[in-house]
């Protein structure tokens, strides 16, 4: 039953991100932006999903470990506040823009709030069925995954910080 109302709200979650993501992507290319690195986004929502649909199959009648639920809720008040620092500046895609980088909120403290928060989701949410094998798994094919989108991001925006192009926010 507890699998079924986690899982869902996920779910949920994730869909609505979804949404929102191509919301902003939208807006940031009206003001000029340009995403680039489309190949490691089809990627990572392939990676994602299959992380999903792995916890749909595998975590029913599992025993819920709330400790986890609990790490696993304060991982969700730092993606709000992450979500909310970034407003439309925030997406799945990589979307460089011409003349702003993101800073304010969590980003004064990490560079990339956003993938810590995926990272430890990507870990915790199996710890709350029990399923370490799945959250070193994913873990790993994350971690791989967030250093090819970093390598992209990098080589995008360097050109504009080497011209100074690019603006703090």
């Amino acid at each position: 039953m507890y699998e079924f109302l986690i899982l869902s709200l996920v779910t949920a979650q994730r869909i609505t991100e979804f949404i929102y993501s191509h919301r902003n992507k939208r807006l940031l290319v009206e003001k000029g932006g340009f995403e680039v690195g489309r190949l490691h986004y089809v990627l990572l929502v392939a990676l994602h999903a299959a992380w999903l649909a792995s916890l749909w199959w595998y975590a029913w009648d599992r025993p819920i470990h709330w400790g986890f639920v609990i790490a696993y809720l304060i991982v969700q008040l730092v993606r709000a506040w992450t979500l909310m620092a970034l407003g439309p500046r925030w997406t799945i895609e990589i979307v460089v823009t011409p003349d702003e980088v993101a800073k304010g909120g969590p980003t004064h403290f990490l560079k990339q709030p956003n993938y810590l928060v995926v990272a430890a989701e990507i870990l915790v949410l199996p710890l709350v069925f029990g399923l370490w094998w799945l959250a070193l798994l994913f873990s790993v094919l994350n971690g791989l995954m967030l250093y090819w989108r970093m390598r992209i991001e990098q080589k995008a925006i360097e050109p504009a910080n080497q011209d100074g192009s690019l603006t703090e926010l």
